[in-house]
């Protein structure tokens, strides 16, 4: 069955756009030109998802998202602006959007969006066929590897898993925190209760305390109705607190009274709650570095660091690249081809590249190269230049002269600067606002020594 979705915009000529885009994917559209219209439609018809413009009178994309949520709370809503704004994103984020995109946007932007978010939609929706599928995919014969660091690793997941300790796992980004955290829990004896996951890194303090612990209702502007913490909806299960070295010292210490005490209180409530969940924390920094210079808790650093497990950088299991390209290239058969294998120049140039990006780096560059391949075997022209072209990715000053590369650097680095600024150093905020990977922004942050 095709999923229905509701355009809104003032804009007739993007709706027009949009529209055909849309139904070209799959979809089937529905247009309307102002809030008041697509409340009307809303009330007649059954959609999945509203995509809406924020700038509209006299009913604006904030106020139709607050009305749409109240109608339906399970709605899909996407909002557009052609305005940046940190504060409006953080309101549309509060209010029950999924996400939000800034114009101009880039269609495989959306349409990417649009698919992530129905296949979170799918997954919700058998949540007892997924549970058994999850347990499946995560059995230790799924993740990949035979590297002795590996091994390693998989010891210490059979050692974890019989125990209900709080885990740090320490690992640079792409090393699969995520898939680590995943394998203890489905491997545990609280593998039938929930596993969720936050990434703390990517929301701004007041966002992410409501998130964690919940909210009453009328508690702050925007909350339209009472909302559970994930301390609470994880109770009895895993709470996985990813990039948790991205967090504020204030937020912090509410972290810790949760883990010590065992008990968290809503944001505007006035009674506490007892939790019962095991919490799995990671970071890519080094947090022991960062209790020295003041940035963490150490008090909330030996209360995640019970047990830790450090995860190897892809260029120290290069013994598992063969492997791991197998598994992706199986991973990513597109229809109407049959890339089956990798030639030999093309592995040779994977065992020698460095990797910056880790595993998530080298399963992006198979899924890439199947889309552009013309045959049955990836060949090197298939592969993303920064990986042909491997000593241009070794240049790591900036250009200083008045040549054009040399401004254009210089423009990106004040740019990224003043953003970071703008948003109290959130990285991955800065990343969706500029619309970089977050790879790609901390490989800048680093080379324009921001």
């Amino acid at each position: 069955m095709q999923a229905r979705i509701l355009l809104v915009d003032d804009e007739k000529d993007l709706l027009e756009w949009l529209s055909i885009v849309l139904e070209k994917e799959g979809y089937q559209i529905k247009c309307a030109t102002s809030g008041e219209e697509a409340l009307k439609l809303f009330a007649q018809e059954q959609f999945d998802m509203v995509i809406s413009d924020i700038r509209m009178t006299p009913i604006n994309g904030l106020d139709l998202l607050k009305k749409l949520k109240a109608i339906n709370p399970e709605i899909i809503v996407l909002m557009v602006t052609a305005y940046a704004s940190v504060d409006t994103a953080v309101k549309a984020l509060r209010y029950g959007a999924y996400d939000y995109l800034f114009k101009p946007f880039k269609l495989d932007d959306i349409k990417l969006i649009i698919k992530k978010a129905f296949s979170q939609r799918r997954i919700f929706a058998d949540d007892k066929n997924s549970e058994k599928k999850l347990k499946e995919r995560y059995r230790f014969a799924n993740i990949i590897g035979k590297s002795a660091p590996m091994q390693k690793i998989f010891d210490m997941i059979d050692k974890i898993a019989k125990t209900n300790t709080t885990v740090l796992i320490n690992g640079e980004s792409g090393t699969g925190k995520e898939l680590i955290a995943k394998a203890i829990h489905y491997n545990s004896l609280k593998s039938n209760k929930p596993f969720v996951s936050i990434d703390c890194g990517a929301l701004p303090e007041e966002l992410l305390e409501s998130e964690l612990f919940g909210h009453v209702k009328g508690s702050f502007t925007g909350a339209i109705s009472s909302k559970q913490g994930l301390f609470e909806v994880a109770s009895g299960g895993t709470l996985f607190l990813d990039e948790i070295g991205e967090t504020s010292q204030a937020m912090q210490a509410k972290m810790l009274r949760a883990l010590q005490e065992r008990e968290i209180r809503a944001v505007g409530a006035t009674k506490t709650i007892k939790v019962d969940v095991r919490v799995i924390a990671a970071t890519n920094r080094n947090l022991e570095d960062e209790v020295r210079r003041e940035n963490f808790r150490k008090d909330l650093f030996y209360r995640i660091s019970v047990i830790s497990l450090g995860l190897p950088k892809l260029a120290q299991r290069r013994e598992d690249i063969g492997l791991l390209v197998n598994h992706f290239l199986k991973k990513y058969q597109l229809a109407g081809k049959s890339v089956k294998s990798i030639s030999k120049e093309c592995m040779d140039l994977f065992i020698q590249y460095s990797w910056p990006g880790n595993v998530r780096e080298l399963e992006n560059a198979i899924e890439s190269a199947v889309a552009l391949s013309e045959s049955n075997e990836i060949k090197v022209n298939d592969l993303p230049e920064r990986i042909q072209d491997q000593s241009s990715s070794a240049e790591s000053e900036v250009v200083t002269s008045d040549s054009l590369k040399g401004k254009v650097e210089q423009f990106e680095k004040e740019l990224i600067a003043k953003t970071l600024k703008e948003v109290g150093g959130n990285k991955n905020l800065v990343a969706k606002i500029l619309k970089m990977t977050r790879r790609n922004l901390d490989y800048k942050i680093k080379r324009y020594e921001i």
